[in-house]
């Protein structure tokens, strides 16, 4: 196979949703080359081609440009479909899809709160490294704490603050829990084949909470289930991944608390996201939508002694994602809907979440989020 056959990823390990199109590429077995997002790959590859600075990228052997994991993964499995990452069970995919959604978009709080605020030099360090690979120590550093500025900001506009913290961590030290006694189980959600959910997962738990030393020790310590999981997700070629999903549609009861949580936790803003945005954007008709459009509360630990409230910003991104499992929800027939609706009674969800009233249907243009 010659080196123009092959898939060119730009990226980097410390990158979250890299972690998630990398272990893709390698569980499909599809040929690729990575190359880390150095200031000139940026310079010269990624701002050329997308028009702003993000991560990852991936470049077809015939030149063609896809960023956003979700999407890169889509492209990709029209051109490599066997085996597929979707269930093809209705309640297995919508669980699938619901995880994607929460892996990529809920659990980047604990993941960029453990990330700032219990591994800060290291990851200084670790960008410093990426963007420079050849400066000293000291320029290595300069540059990382000027390019870890943003990602620090970030924390208040996603939920981080000294009252939220404590439930953040009691929230995640809980999902770690419930994980494991499912990795304990099944190597992955749903069987012994990875899934679109598997891979919403891995971009959190691999690059910030397995790969963030502090972190790591954490994810050792109280889910070793979970880290066997991470490395069958990260070094597929020393596992089983060619097996089958689990027989008639099967959805492990110990993937419910999982479910509940992310119900409990992540619905309420999502359907809070959705009536945001209805609203701006019917004042807002013409404008391009932006990556913010003001603040809403949130809970974490619901009717728990760890129970705290927030502020955090309203992402209209969070839309685009939502149409995934909401589409595979809306194209299910009578009995195929009869069971995803008596599938989400069991983790707390009447769905309607999934089905809203004429929302604004939202797509990507030239990689930037808009209205269809």
């Amino acid at each position: 196979m010659t080196a123009d056959s092959h898939y060119r990823l730009y990226g980097g390990e410390i990158s979250y949703y890299s972690g998630k199109v990398r272990a893709y590429l390698r569980h499909k077995g599809i040929p690729f080359e990575e190359q880390q997002a150095t200031r000139e790959v940026y310079k010269e590859v990624i701002l050329p081609r997308v028009g702003w600075p993000v991560i990852p990228v991936v470049v077809t052997p015939d030149d063609q440009t896809l960023q956003d994991s979700s999407d890169i993964i889509d492209a990709l499995e029209q051109r490599f479909p066997e085996p597929s990452v979707y269930p093809e069970g209705p309640c297995q995919k919508l669980a699938a899809l619901l995880l994607e959604v929460y892996g990529d978009e809920w659990l980047k709080i604990p993941a960029m709160h453990y990330r700032w605020n219990h591994n800060t030099d290291w990851i200084i360090r670790e960008f410093g490294r990426l963007s420079r690979p050849d400066g000293t120590a000291e320029e290595q550093y300069e540059i990382g704490e000027r390019t870890c500025r943003p990602f620090r900001g970030s924390l208040p506009a996603l939920g981080v603050s000294e009252s939220t913290i404590p439930a953040i961590e009691a929230s995640y030290e809980a999902l770690l829990g419930d994980l494991d006694a499912h990795f304990a189980k099944h190597p992955f959600l749903f069987g012994n084949r990875p899934s679109i959910g598997d891979f919403g997962l891995i971009g959190p738990l691999y690059a910030h909470q397995y790969r963030d030393p502090a972190s790591g020790a954490l994810m050792e310590r109280i889910a070793p289930s979970v880290v066997a999981w991470v490395k069958r997700m990260v070094e597929p070629a020393n596992a089983d991944t060619k097996g089958e999903f689990l027989p008639d549609d099967d959805v492990p009861d110990t993937l419910l608390p999982v479910l509940a949580r992310m119900a409990a936790e992540q619905f309420p803003v999502l359907a809070s996201t959705r009536t945001a945005f209805e609203a701006w954007n019917a004042a807002h008709p013409e404008e391009a939508i932006p990556r913010g459009i003001g603040m809403h509360g949130f809970t974490l630990q619901r009717d728990t002694p760890q129970q705290a409230q927030g502020e955090r910003a309203i992402f209209p991104f969070d839309l685009w994602m939502l149409q995934r499992p909401q589409d595979h929800y809306r194209e299910l027939d009578g009995s195929g809907r009869a069971a995803a609706d008596a599938f989400m009674t069991r983790f707390g969800s009447d769905g309607a979440l999934l089905a809203p009233s004429n929302p604004t249907r939202l797509t990507r243009v030239a990689f930037r989020l808009a209205r269809a």
